[in-house]
């Protein structure tokens, strides 16, 4: 997976695997190599959660270097 796919790039690349594995129409080789890529697309989704996470965490720290914490509304 290239390291630069946007969060929904490599989500939709998650959905599609899983779809294809629940097929249960892959050869045990197909299915290996499918895993392996969805592995690799659910790391990628979680280090840039990660990386939004700190994003977020800093633009709410105070000054006095307290987090504010805030709900999230949709």
């Amino acid at each position: 997976m290239e390291e630069s796919k946007s969060f929904e790039d490599a989500l939709r690349a998650l959905e599609a695997v899983v779809e294809k594995l629940e097929t249960g129409e892959l050869s045990l080789e197909e299915s290996l190599a499918s895993f392996e890529t969805g592995v690799t697309c659910a790391n990628r989704c979680q280090e840039l959660l990660k990386a939004v996470e700190t994003q977020v965490e800093t633009l709410l720290k105070k000054q006095d270097g307290s987090l504010t914490v805030g709900k999230f509304d949709e």
